[in-house]
């Protein structure tokens, strides 16, 4: 699952504008949780990228209210293609969530120790996410809003949870976002697999509280483990 992430000027500003010439103009959050807003990646009418505002937490088009009542924060890739609330944003709205890493606890004599997830050389991640926009009938306003698609972990992240979120290449990510590629050609895209080598930094149990946003929350206690070679391994266990 993906419950926690980074979202830092530093890299992701490098990383938006190599892969697409896009601004970076978020403000640094080390400690991302559900319901906030965040930058993501999407593409206009004309098929321009974008990055917009949007709240971690999808709520769809024909929602009859904004609710947290079921957990909308993560969509299973296996079933988003026939889910009521993923399957039109999966065929039409396909978005990008660029991230400097994300959070996992991992269960360690008998205790969850929380761990930062990042590339070891890339400049962040760009993880596959569908957005959709809920419009208060009330008001009128509007709301973005998205999810983050998830799968199986692959080999090496199996050893520090059973489901990871969908991260994607650059140019994965621009295939992604191309509403010209239909979702059959990107059903690979969902597979169990790291698209780059990442590393395990073990951090403190700051980052446990979603109020704590400062940079303590990434400030690693313990080395870096990589996260490489299958699960059998030993990588974390």
């Amino acid at each position: 699952m993906c419950g926690r992430f980074n979202v830092t000027a530093d890299p992701l500003s490098k990383l938006l504008s190599t892969m697409l010439g896009v601004e970076y103009t978020g403000v640094d959050n080390f400690n991302v949780a559900p319901t906030e807003m965040v930058p993501v990646l999407r593409v206009d009418a004309e098929g321009q990228p974008q990055l917009v505002p949007m709240r971690w937490w999808l709520t769809p088009y024909w929602a009859r209210e904004l609710t947290n009542k079921y957990s909308m924060f993560n969509a299973k890739a296996e079933t988003a293609a026939k889910s009521p609330a993923f399957k039109e944003p999966y065929r039409k709205r396909r978005c990008v969530v660029p991230v400097t890493g994300f959070y996992e606890w991992c269960r360690e004599n008998q205790q969850k120790v929380p761990y930062f997830i990042t590339p070891s050389a890339a400049d962040g991640l760009l993880l596959a996410g569908l957005w959709d926009a809920w419009k208060n009938r009330q008001s009128n306003e509007e709301l973005l809003s998205f999810t983050v698609l998830t799968t199986s972990a692959s080999d090496a992240m199996r050893s520090v949870h059973h489901r990871q979120p969908v991260m994607l290449s650059v140019e994965e990510a621009r295939a992604w976002l191309d509403h010209s590629v239909s979702t059959a050609q990107l059903e690979y895209l969902l597979q169990p697999r790291l698209p780059v080598q990442l590393d395990a930094v073990p951090v403190s149990t700051h980052v446990n509280n979603a109020r704590n946003k400062d940079a303590r929350c990434m400030q690693p206690i313990a080395p870096a483990k990589p996260l490489t070679g299958s699960a059998d391994d030993g990588v974390l266990h």
